[in-house]
């Protein structure tokens, strides 16, 4: 880009390692473009590395691992428009290499294990996106990965799961509270007893009385509505599709939830349900379809993780362009 933006927008993207960040970030980009967004993962921030992790029997996850003062330092720069000299964090060798540069740009995501842990990071953030995938989805998942990719044992990778799932939920799990939205990917109800977990059931939680952030619906505002779009003019082998949309409470905050549980035959009929959702923060109509079939070969894109990664990043970009006038309208007053 070489301009410097008058306003850095910040986004936290939090979760656990394989829940399906590198995916989302991808959308991101794509919804941006490249040169418009910086990512930082906050595995940079860790101040042990493998070798002292494991002498200590600290885990990454714990947050004495990582150093929190820094990284609130340097995101607090560049969000004020000042470079930084970050760490790197080598995972090949488990080691921090020398620093990089980073300038500060139009959009700045950190994601990682703890975006939204430390209250100083946490009050810095225009936006924020916590990726909640339940254990049976993640396990299912993590076996297939690490024992097709990886060669490693059913009962090592399980009992890899297992070590981390004490310090996962002291200190990763409690930051969906914070979120503003949260994607929960979850086991079908639409198959008995499903052992597979091809087919998914995703949530899509979004948090009431955030600025600027409008939630989506389904047919009307505030009602309780279950669909099944599948029928003539959306195609839909075994087991089906289902919709459901509603208010809850999630954390003692008031959401609106959005729910897809089955997958889409055929990317080109999505349309057909993206007509009937509304506040989606489209630029013209049809475009969430077309950005997932532009990219149809990203995992998820004939679910829901797929539709709400989507959805999400278009209200990533509603905020992005609300701080930004916002930010013009003060200029020009001065």
């Amino acid at each position: 880009m070489g301009n410097k933006p008058d306003r850095v927008v910040l986004i936290g993207v939090a979760g656990d390692s394989g829940c399906g960040k590198s995916t989302f970030l991808r959308r991101i980009t794509d919804i941006f473009g490249k040169d418009f967004v910086t990512v930082i993962c906050l595995d940079d921030y860790h101040c042990l590395d493998r070798k002292q992790r494991k002498e200590t029997g600290i885990t990454a996850l714990d947050p004495r691992a990582n150093n929190f003062d820094l990284m609130y330092q340097q995101v607090n720069a560049l969000k004020n428009g000042i470079s930084i000299d970050k760490p790197i964090y080598n995972h090949e060798t488990g080691e921090l290499d020398p620093p990089e540069r980073i300038e500060p740009n139009h959009i700045i995501v950190i994601e990682g294990l703890h975006p939204l842990y430390d209250e100083r990071v946490r009050s810095l953030l225009d936006f924020s996106v916590y990726l909640d995938i339940s254990d049976e989805v993640k396990i299912s998942w993590k076996i297939q990965r690490d024992m097709a990719e990886r060669g490693h044992r059913y009962e090592d990778v399980l009992a890899a799961i297992n070590a981390r799932r004490p310090d996962f939920e002291a200190y990763i799990d409690p930051q969906k509270q914070y979120a503003d939205v949260v994607v929960q990917i979850l086991p079908t109800n639409l198959i008995a007893e499903d052992k597979e977990h091809k087919v998914l059931r995703v949530r899509l939680v979004q948090k009431e009385g955030v600025e600027g952030l409008e939630p989506s619906y389904l047919f009307d505002q505030g009602s309780t509505i279950y669909w099944i779009p599948c029928g003539r003019k959306l195609t839909c082998s075994y087991p089906g599709l289902k919709m459901y949309y509603g208010p809850d409470n999630y954390y003692g905050n008031e959401v609106s939830i959005l729910e897809v549980d089955g997958q889409f035959d055929n990317l080109d009929e999505m349309i057909y349900v993206e007509g009937h959702l509304s506040n989606l923060s489209t630029k013209y109509y049809g475009e969430m379809t077309h950005l997932l079939r532009e990219r149809q070969e990203y995992p998820g894109s004939n679910n829901g993780s797929g539709l709400f990664q989507v959805l999400v990043g278009l209200k990533m970009r509603a905020t992005y362009e609300r701080l930004v006038s916002a930010n013009e309208k003060v200029a020009a007053a001065v």
